[in-house]
C-alpha cells in the first residue's frame, strides 16, 4: 500500500480495507463523483454507490428516491427516462448523472483490486424483474468487481437467481438495531445468524459501527459472528469531526476498539485522512 493511498489499514496482522463512501475519498470531495471513481478504479480502491432504478428498468447513481436533493431536477427517480435523467445536473458539481450504462463502461479497465459497492436504496416491489435483468445484461462480464447490497433481502434473492455469481451483500442494521431495543442481543444474536445461514448467500454483512461497538460491550462479537460464518463485515459510516486535526481521543478510543474487533472493511469519507490518522498514532505507540 502506497503511503496515504486510502486504501486499507493493518493492525495485528490483519487487513481492514477503508472503503470510499458515495465515492468521497477527501472532505469536500462532491457526492458521486466519476474522477473519484475513475481513480478508484485505476488504484484498485473499494468504493460504494447508491443505486436507484429508473422508469426504463436501468439505474441512475443517485441516494434520493427524488431528484431535488441532489440534482437540479424534481420529481421521483423511478418515474424517469434515461434520457430525461441526461437533461439534469448534479447540484455539487453541474456534472451529468452518472447511469448503470455508464457504470458497465467504466468497470471494463477497472484494475483486478478495485470492487465497487452496489447500494440497492429500493426495494424488489420497485425494482421488478426489469431491473433485475439490466443488471444482468450490463454487468454479468464484470462481477468480480461489484458486491450488489441492500436492505430488501427479496431483491438480493432475485439477484442471485439471475446473478449467482456476483458478490451480494446485505444490511441488517436497521432491523438488529430494533430487536436490540425490544427483546436484547441475545434475539439480535438469533436473527443474525438466520440472515447469515438464509437463501441470500451473503459474502459480506454491513454493520453500523455503532451497534458493532454496542454489541461488543454487551458482550456479543457480531463481527466474530460472521466471521465464524465466513462472512465479510464492512463497518459503517466512520468519518472524522476535523479530518485535518485527526483522532480526537473519544473517537480514538472508538476507532480502536473497532479495530481491534477485526472487521473486513470501515467505510467513511475521509479515507486518506482515516489513514494518516492510523498511522500517527500507531507510530506514537
Amino acid at each position: 500500500m502506497n503511503a496515504l493511498s486510502g486504501l486499507s489499514l493493518t493492525h495485528l496482522g490483519h487487513t481492514t480495507r477503508l472503503k470510499w463512501h458515495r465515492l468521497r475519498r477527501y472532505d469536500g470531495d462532491p457526492l458521486f463523483s466519476p474522477e473519484v471513481m475513475t481513480e478508484g478504479f485505476r488504484v484498485g480502491a473499494s468504493m460504494e454507490i447508491d443505486l436507484r432504478v429508473r422508469a426504463d428498468g436501468g439505474f441512475a447513481v443517485l441516494h434520493d428516491d427524488v431528484l431535488e436533493g441532489e440534482t437540479t431536477g424534481s420529481g421521483p427517480v423511478h418515474r424517469m427516462q434515461a434520457a430525461e435523467l441526461h437533461l439534469q445536473r448534479m447540484k455539487e458539481n453541474g456534472r451529468a448523472i452518472t447511469l448503470s450504462e455508464d457504470l458497465a463502461v467504466m468497470l471494463v479497465a477497472a484494475h483486478p483490486d478495485a470492487l465497487l459497492q452496489f447500494d440497492m436504496k429500493d426495494d424488489f416491489a420497485t425494482v421488478g424483474e426489469r431491473g433485475v435483468e439490466h443488471l444482468s445484461h450490463h454487468f454479468r462480464d464484470v462481477g468480480q468487481q461489484i458486491i450488489v447490497s441492500g436492505a430488501d433481502l427479496e431483491l438480493i434473492l432475485a439477484i442471485k437467481r439471475r446473478l449467482p455469481d456476483l458478490k451480494r451483500g446485505i444490511d441488517p442494521t436497521d432491523k438488529l438495531l430494533e430487536i436490540c431495543r425490544d427483546a436484547g442481543l441475545a434475539a439480535v444474536e438469533r436473527e443474525l445468524v438466520a440472515d447469515l445461514d438464509g437463501p441470500t448467500e451473503p459474502e459480506t454483512i454491513y454493520l453500523a459501527w455503532q451497534l458493532v461497538l454496542q454489541a461488543a460491550r454487551g458482550g456479543l462479537d457480531l463481527i466474530g459472528l460472521c466471521h465464524d460464518k465466513g462472512k465479510r463485515v464492512d463497518a459503517w459510516t466512520y468519518n472524522l469531526d476535523n479530518p485535518q486535526a485527526g483522532f480526537a481521543e473519544e473517537e480514538w478510543q472508538e476507532f480502536s476498539s473497532l479495530m481491534a474487533l477485526r472487521p473486513d472493511q470501515i467505510t467513511t469519507d475521509v479515507a486518506p485522512a482515516i489513514e494518516r490518522a492510523w498511522l500517527r498514532r500507531v507510530e506514537a505507540g
